[in-house]
């Protein structure tokens, strides 16, 4: 029977001063959360993300100039640049005359993240900055604050008014309404309307407020003009200035090409009695047409139109004076001036409005903005943006951060370029 024999080798000696114990390994130490946390916030801060978060802005501001052949400016401002999400449709890189297919009624494109989304992601990358530009980046805050603040509360529309006149409502042209109004006297009204978003849906419109029910027949979302209807025209309207006028389509206001800042919607609407009697009959309702219809309902007649949302305020102005003046020879405007008198709760004041000179109420600022008619009275423009100042705000703190940066790493340099000299036995003047 033979023998095995198991031979062991020496262990290498240890290096002087270390001391080892045989069979016992060291585990490596676990990673602590706080250095996680500042990779984290590393991450965040990065300037590579602030790169990649810059050029998909680019891309996105891009892709909104080129829908802007297709939409509106308003339109593209809302879908593209005020949201968190957007669906881009290849169908904007191309012609208008080149159409694309499209997979269950939805068109070829790419999601994208929308303007207020990548407005975030900038936000949370400055705030995770921990450098000495500190006040340069919430400065770039603030600037971002006043967008978001802009685009959820400001607003503006137009007051017009007539010499003589008083006026205490503000027309939002971007909202189109049908407006059912009932006189009461010669002071005060009662007003149902309904918002042209749902006259676009179409079909039966229903609701205890309305005299009538409301069936959208056609709905056109811009209109050129109204005209005479051809003969042998078969004419949708059998009652109001329907039957006297024709709306002409035309294609949704695209970019700055477009006649108007906004679309003139028109409609065919057939009203209907809430008894279920015959039909009153199918109007045309178009924005083109600034004259209210008047429909008989029982013994009442009401006024239908559709017009401009209307913002009643509890203050009025009345236009006193207008004056319009141009160049010689042209018909460039060279001033407007308007003369008017405030009213509001407990108080009035008279004050002159005219071009680079507003006159503040209220929170809301009024411009001189053009001409009524043939110089029958004022237009004026009524902004309200509680995030006015935050621009000048955000642009000052960004120049004073810049002073700041430059000038610490100045003085660090200076201080250096000393250091430096005295080491090598120069003399720093």
């Amino acid at each position: 029977m033979s023998e095995t024999s198991v031979q062991t080798s020496p262990a290498p000696a240890a290096a002087v001063g270390v001391t080892a114990e045989p069979g016992l390994l060291q585990a490596p130490r676990p990673r602590s959360r706080k250095t996680l946390v500042r990779r984290v916030l590393e991450g965040l801060a990065s300037l590579k993300l602030t790169v990649v978060l810059l050029a998909l802005a680019i891309v996105l501001v891009f892709c909104g100039t080129l829908a802007q052949v297709y939409h509106g400016i308003w339109v593209v401002v809302k879908v593209y640049f005020r949201s968190f999400y957007v669906w881009i449709p290849l169908q904007i890189f191309f012609p208008r005359d080149v159409q694309l297919p499209k997979i269950f009624g939805i068109p070829l494109g790419f999601p994208f993240l929308g303007g207020w989304a990548l407005g975030v992601l900038l936000l949370i990358n400055l705030l995770a900055a921990r450098t000495g530009i500190l006040l340069i980046h919430a400065g770039l805050i603030v600037l971002m604050m006043s967008e978001l603040i802009t685009g959820l509360f400001a607003g503006e529309g137009n007051m017009p008014i007539a010499t003589g006149a008083s006026t205490n409502y503000i027309e939002r042209n971007e909202h189109m309404e049908l407006a059912v109004v009932e006189p009461i006297d010669n002071e005060k009204e009662a007003v149902t309307s309904v918002p042209s978003s749902i006259l676009r849906k179409g079909g039966l419109i229903q609701n205890k407020d309305l005299p009538f029910d409301v069936r959208v027949v056609q709905y056109m979302p811009n209109t050129k003009d109204v005209a005479t209807p051809p003969v042998g025209y078969a004419n949708p309207a059998t009652a109001g200035l329907g039957t006297q006028y024709l709306a002409l389509e035309q294609p949704e206001g695209v970019g700055v090409d477009s006649d108007s800042k906004y679309d003139a919607p028109s409609a065919y609407i057939e009203l209907k009695p809430k008894d279920g009697g015959a039909s009153l009959g199918v109007y045309l309702i178009s924005a083109m047409i600034r004259d209210a219809q008047p429909v008989k309902v029982g013994d009442k007649t009401y006024e239908m139109s559709l017009r401009p949302h209307r913002d009643y305020k509890p203050y009025s102005v009345r236009l006193l004076k207008f004056t319009h003046s141009v160049y010689p020879g042209t018909d460039i405007p060279k001033d407007f001036r308007s003369r008017v008198m405030v009213t509001g709760p407990g108080e009035s004041r008279e004050t002159e409005i005219y071009m680079n000179t507003p006159m503040r109420y209220q929170g809301e600022t009024f411009y001189q903005a053009g001409v009524l008619g043939r110089d029958e009275g004022t237009i004026l423009q009524v902004v309200h943006n509680p995030g006015a100042l935050l621009p000048y705000i955000a642009c000052g703190m960004v120049i004073v951060g810049l002073v700041i940066h430059f000038g610490i790493n100045l003085l660090k340099f200076l201080g250096l370029l000393v250091a430096r000299r005295a080491a090598q036995g120069g003399t720093a003047t």
